[in-house]
C-alpha cells in the first residue's frame, strides 16, 4: 500500500510540474530566471518554516547537513537548466533534462555498487526516448547550452538519488525544508551577485510566481520527498519523468499548442516505460535477464 502512495504522490509531483512549464513561460515575461528561482525557494521556505515549525525543535544535526546538499543540487540543476535554455532551444532542453532518469540506476551502481534492475532500466531508457519523441526537435550540432542542460540533468539524478538516501532515516519534511532554505539562500546570493534587485511588480507575474512556489515548489517538493521513503530512486525517476507529457498536455490545453501524432508516440513510450518497471513483464520474465550486475 505505501508503495502505490508513492507513486500516487510523485504521479501528482509529475502533474504539477507539467503545468510548472506553462507558468514559468508567463513568469519569464515579468521575471529574470534568476528571480523567478530565489523568489520560489523563498517562497517555500516561508510557508514550510509556518506550518512545520515545531518540527525544527527535533532537527538533528545530520538532517540538517543532508538537506543542505540535496538543496545545493537542487539549486545547482535548475541554474543549469535555466542557464543552459539561454544557448539551446526548449526542445532539447527539455530532453536532456530528462537523462537524469537514466543516469540515476548508475549513480547507484558506481557509488554502492547496487544491482541494476534490467526492467528498471529498460523502464527508464524508453522513458527518455518517450521525452525525446514528445519534445526533441532536430538541430545539429551539440553547443554550450546543451552540454549545461546535460549538466543539470546530473543535478537532478544525484538530487533524486541522495533524496532516496537521506530520506530512509530522516524526517522527509525537515528535509524538504532545509534543502528549500539551502536553496533559497543561494538563489538570493546569485541575484544580489548579479544585481537583478529591481523588478515591477504586476498581477500576472505575481500570481505565476506565487503558482511556481506554492504548488511547483512547496507542495511538489514535499510530496516528492515523502514519497521517495516508499519506493526506489529509479522508479522515481521513471515517474518524474512523465512531466514532459503532462507538460505537453496543458500547454495543449491552455497555450491552445496542437497535439501531434509525434506527441502521442511519445506519451505512448513513456506510458509502455512505466508499465515494463511496474510490473517487470512477468509473461516475458526470464529468471536469467532478471538483474544486470
Amino acid at each position: 500500500m505505501q508503495k502505490y502512495m508513492g507513486e500516487i504522490a510523485l504521479s501528482i509531483t509529475a502533474i504539477i510540474w507539467g503545468s510548472g512549464f506553462v507558468v514559468s513561460a508567463i513568469a519569464l515575461e515579468h521575471f529574470t530566471p534568476y528571480q523567478i528561482l530565489a523568489i520560489r525557494f523563498i517562497i517555500g521556505a516561508i510557508i514550510l518554516s509556518v506550518i512545520f515549525h515545531k518540527r525544527l525543535k527535533n532537527i538533528k544535526k545530520a538532517t540538517i547537513i543532508q538537506g543542505v546538499i540535496i538543496g545545493i543540487f537542487l539549486y545547482l540543476a535548475f541554474a543549469l537548466q535555466t542557464v543552459g535554455l539561454q544557448y539551446t532551444t526548449p526542445s532539447k532542453n527539455a530532453f536532456l533534462t530528462a537523462v537524469n532518469v537514466v543516469i540515476v540506476p548508475f549513480i547507484a551502481f558506481v557509488m554502492y555498487k547496487r544491482k541494476i534492475d534490467i526492467y528498471e532500466l529498460t523502464g527508464a531508457v524508453l522513458a527518455m526516448i518517450g521525452v525525446g519523441v514528445l519534445s526533441l526537435k532536430l538541430s545539429a550540432g551539440v553547443n554550450i547550452g546543451d552540454l549545461l542542460t546535460l549538466g543539470c540533468a546530473f543535478g537532478f539524478a544525484f538530487h533524486i538519488f541522495y533524496t532516496a538516501k537521506y530520506v530512509k532515516d530522516s524526517d522527509p519534511v525537515l528535509l524538504t525544508l532545509i534543502q528549500m532554505m539551502t536553496a533559497a539562500i543561494i538563489g538570493v546570493i546569485v541575484v544580489l551577485f548579479k544585481g537583478e534587485t529591481s523588478f515591477a511588480v504586476q498581477r500576472e507575474g505575481v500570481l505565476s510566481l506565487l503558482y511556481l512556489g506554492v504548488f511547483s515548489t512547496t507542495i511538489a517538493f514535499l510530496l516528492q520527498t515523502v514519497a521517495q521513503k516508499m519506493i526506489t530512486e529509479t522508479k522515481a525517476a521513471i515517474i518524474l519523468s512523465t512531466e514532459s507529457f503532462w507538460g505537453m498536455v496543458f500547454s495543449v490545453a491552455i497555450l491552445n499548442e496542437t497535439m501531434t501524432i509525434k506527441m502521442v508516440l511519445g506519451a505512448i513510450l513513456i506510458l509502455v516505460a512505466i508499465i515494463i518497471s511496474e510490473t517487470k513483464l512477468p509473461f516475458f520474465k526470464n529468471n536469467k535477464l532478471k538483474e544486470l550486475t
